[in-house]
Parts: structure tokens; C-alpha cells; sequence
């Protein structure tokens, strides 16, 4: 059916449901009145919807509508969601005309199944606008845009010192007095019913900072909010940390200046280290639960988000030290589970996040962990345990055995064809080998390709030093050469 060539103001979530349903491509435009840069790409869009008129154009005020701007995430304008079929399948965040037509003509561009997605630049209505809108943003911008691929150390240092100007900070929309974005205003107000003392920066009037900050935090949206130079997150992690009192929590652990009535707040978590206090009310079900999940690895984080996608900088903080320490840790997103969250906080008497254990012991939060590391205490606790790095695990592996195979399955029972014919060749030069199967050890496995510079299993080892995978074995084995090889 599509939209006909204009674009629909959309007021409510109902109506977007229904217009949805029919099943044509949809590009969903998020803005706000007070935006500059999304009345340039409205411009954009209206002549695109004109190029596509088999495709529904819509908007929607992101702040007036906040049911729908949270059902998709939604914390900048202007913003792009891209539907086919219904479905959400792409999103584009930012003022970039040329991506905007780009990604449009991906999903709207064939009227017939299998048809070739028409470029935008070939739109008679569109081409124009996008070049202009491209040079009025660029006008408008003043700065140069930071590069995509590293910041300069002169921005770096800068972007240090503001995130650490004030023990709390807000990377906001406007200023506290006036807010110009609703997200902004969100954690403005948050902030002030958790009464504490915050400094704020506008980057509306900083491209520099504006831009730089996203890459320097690897975080792309705003509002951000830093608590002695850490990134706590956006709106919605400090709307769900309020919520939950854990913001609270946050200030009182790093000495942020709070008013006297939420320091006499009481602490629930009356146990000692890893201990259950009476009034706690932790069921004995719940007790196991916990203590399951903190011994199911040697190392264990709690943290908000996953090792890959960090939801707060002190989460991230402790996976950049567990990363650079070399060793192998499971995580749990604290996020996910509200039971565990909560349950956690009194079992550890430890009232923050994230939370590091080794052998089922709690270590501490992203402070004492970054501070064990500078010392080298973190490395002699883990050694201790019996917790190597990865690397140092490989290489007592690779020297477990002068000839070392690494395969699918055993000697006995390869599971896989190209590990059944190494083991073969092996057997028949009669010589003595040690094996590992790396389908049971999911770190060795990823961890051995990286090491080795070689992507693929089985591999074949002699005194710590790889000969090859399959082919190379087998062209050994039938030249004469692997059993002097293997001996030399």
C-alpha cells in the first residue's frame, strides 16, 4: 500500500501498530521541535517519501510520544527506525542525509520482489535536497568532525579533564535550568531528587565535545552521566539504577556528596562478607541460586550488561582489566535478573555493581580491582587460585607432550573426519602423541586459533612449536617426512 509519497505524523502507538500491519516497508522518523538538525533531515525525508511512494513515511515527536520512543530505544533525534514486514530490521541515529537515502533505498527501493534496490542519488526528488542538507549541516557544524578511526591526544586530555571536573557530571541537552531534550530533563530531575551536588556540560554548544565524547565513552547517545570520571550510562540505566536505589548506592560507595537524610538511608546488607544476616529475608532457595551462579566460574563478574556491551563504566572498567589481564571470566548482566540483583547485593553485603569473585570469594568492586591491578595483587590473587592467563594456559598445553594434537573428540573417537586422518598418520609412524579435544574447552578451542595464527582444527604441535593442520600432516605422511619431523 505504502504512503503514497508524504509523510504521516503519527499520534499514537495504536495507530503505528495498525499502519505497520499492512506489511509494506516503513521508515519511522524520530524528532523534536527544538532540534535544528531534525527539521534538515525532515527535509530529506519528505523528498524521499516522494522517490518511494510505495513505502510509509512516518514521524513521530519523539517527546511527546514517549511510549513509542521507548518501545525503540530511543534517546537522541533525530532518529531512524527502518521496518519490513512489520519487523524492526535497521535504525540510524544522527543527522547523515546520505545514510538516511542509502539505507532508505535498501529497504524500500524494490516495488517488485527480487528487483534491484534502486540507489537514492537515482531519486529525482531527493538527490539535491541530500547535498544540500549535507552542506548546510557541515556549515552549521563549524568544527571539523572527529575522526571516526581515533581521537588526538589534545581532545583526549580535554575530554579527561571535563569528565573529571566534577565528581558528578552530566553530558546534557541544554542546561539544568533548561533542558532541551526530554531525556535530559529526565536525568536532571532524577539527579536532583537524589539531591546530590552535579556538574553539567551543554553539547549542543560543543561540537568537539560532542562528537568526541561518544567515541571517547563508546557510548553514542546523550545524556551521560560520569561519577568520578566513570560512565554510569545513559537515561534509561539511571532511571532503572534510581528506580531500584541503586544510584543512590553508587554515590554513597565513591563519597559523592549527599544530603544527610539519604546517608541515614539503612543499609539492608547486615552480614559479614559473603555471610546471610537474619533480617535479610533471603530464601534458602535463593542462598543456593546465588552461590550456584558465583562458583559456576572461577572467575565471575556481576555487571551490568555483557562482556561485549558494557551498560556502565565501572562494568566496563573491570572487563577491560580481566581483558588485560589475560584470563578467562563468565559474566552475569545483573540487568537481566532482578532477583540476582537485589539477592546479591545482601548475600555479598557488597550494596553496588559490578562484582568480581574468584573461587567463589568476593574480590570487590571496579575500584579495588583497578587498584589490586595497579599494585599487582589482582595477578597474585589469581595465581594463587590456580588462575592463569589464557596464554600461559596454552603453552603448558602445547608443552603437556613433545607431540601434542589438537582435535575434535579423542584418539579413540575423532568427531570429526580431518582429525580421524591425523590420528591415523600418527598411528602409523607408531609415534606417541598427547591429545586435546577442544569441543570440550569452548576458551582453548578460540583461544588456540588466535595463538597459533591458524584458523581451523585439527592442529598439530612438536616441542610447543606448530607443524600444521591436516593437509600439511597428511603431505608430511605421505613424503616420508613427518616421523623425522616430529623428532628432529
Amino acid at each position: 500500500m505504502g504512503g503514497g509519497g508524504s509523510v504521516k505524523e503519527v499520534q499514537s502507538k495504536a495507530e503505528l501498530d495498525k499502519i505497520l500491519g499492512d506489511g509494506s516497508p516503513a521508515i519511522l522518523h524520530f524528532w523534536a521541535s527544538w532540534c535544528e538538525a531534525s527539521k534538515h533531515m525532515e527535509q530529506v525525508f519528505s523528498h524521499l517519501s516522494t522517490d518511494f511512494p510505495h513505502a510509509h513515511f512516518l514521524r513521530v515527536e519523539a517527546e511527546e510520544q514517549p511510549e513509542i520512543s521507548e518501545q525503540h530505544s530511543v534517546s537522541a533525534v533525530p532518529y531512524f527506525v527502518f521496518f519490513k514486514e512489520g519487523k524492526a530490521v535497521d535504525t540510524l541515529e544522527g543527522a547523515d542525509p546520505s545514510s538516511l537515502a542509502n539505507k532508505v533505498a535498501k529497504i524500500a527501493g524494490s516495488i517488485t520482489p527480487g528487483d534491484p534496490a534502486a540507489p537514492a542519488s537515482l531519486g529525482m526528488a531527493a538527490g539535491p535536497t541530500i547535498l544540500e542538507t549535507v552542506q548546510e549541516l557541515a556549515r552549521e557544524n563549524g568544527s571539523p568532525q572527529v575522526s571516526s578511526s581515533s581521537l588526538d591526544d589534545r581532545l583526549t586530555k580535554r575530554l579527561q579533564q571535563l569528565v573529571t571536573s566534577h565528581p558528578v557530571i552530566l553530558f546534557m541537552k541544554g542546561n539544568p535550568e533548561e533542558p532541551k531534550c526530554g531525556f535530559s530533563q529526565k536525568v536532571v530531575d532524577i539527579l536532583k531528587k537524589e539531591k546530590v551536588k552535579f556538574g553539567s556540560f551543554d553539547i549542543l554548544t560543543d561540537s568537539e565535545v560532542r562528537e568526541g565524547l561518544k567515541k571517547f565513552s563508546n557510548w553514542p547517545t546523550y545524556p551521560q552521566l560520569y561519577c568520578k570520571g566513570e560512565l554510569l550510562g545513559g537515561c534509561d540505566i539511571v532511571i532503572t539504577m534510581h528506580e531500584s536505589g541503586e544510584l543512590t548506592e553508587v554515590f554513597k560507595d565513591h563519597g559523592v556528596g549527599i544530603s544527610d537524610s539519604l546517608e541515614a538511608k539503612p543499609n539492608k546488607s547486615m552480614g559479614g562478607k559473603g555471610g546471610i544476616s537474619e533480617p535479610s529475608g533471603l530464601s534458602a532457595a535463593l542462598t543456593t541460586r546465588l552461590a550456584g551462579v558465583i562458583n559456576s566460574s572461577p572467575v565471575m563478574l556481576f555487571m551490568k550488561g555483557t562482556a561485549d556491551e558494557p551498560r556502565c563504566g565501572f562494568s566496563r572498567k573491570v572487563v577491560d582489566i580481566l581483558k588485560q589481564e589475560n584470563v578467562g571470566f563468565e559474566t552475569f548482566d545483573v540487568l537481566t535478573d532482578d532477583e540476582v540483583r537485589q539477592g546479591l547485593k545482601v548475600y555479598s553485603n557488597w550494596s553496588s555493581y559490578p562484582q568480581l569473585y574468584i573461587k567463589g570469594e568476593l574480590i570487590g568492586g571496579s575500584d579495588i580491582v583497578l587498584e589490586m591491578q595497579k599494585s599487582g595483587e589482582l595477578r597474585k590473587v589469581l595465581a594463587e587460585k590456580g588462575i592463569h592467563s589464557l596464554e600461559y594456559r596454552l603453552k603448558n598445553l602445547l608443552n603437556s607432550s613433545p607431540v601434542m594434537l589438537f582435535m575434535k573428540g579423542t584418539p579413540d573417537a575423532p568427531r570429526c573426519g580431518f582429525s580421524s586422518k591425523v590420528v591415523n598418520a600418527l598411528k602409523e609412524e607408531g609415534v606417541d602423541f598427547g591429545s586435546f579435544d577442544i569441543l570440550s574447552d569452548e576458551e582453548v578451542r578460540q583461544g588456540l586459533k588466535t595463538f597459533s595464527n591458524w584458523p581451523t582444527y585439527p592442529q598439530l604441535y612438536y616441542k610447543g612449536e606448530l607443524v600444521g593442520g591436516c593437509d600439511i600432516v597428511l603431505e608430511l605422511h605421505s613424503g616420508g617426512e613427518l616421523k623425522s619431523t616430529l623428532s628432529e
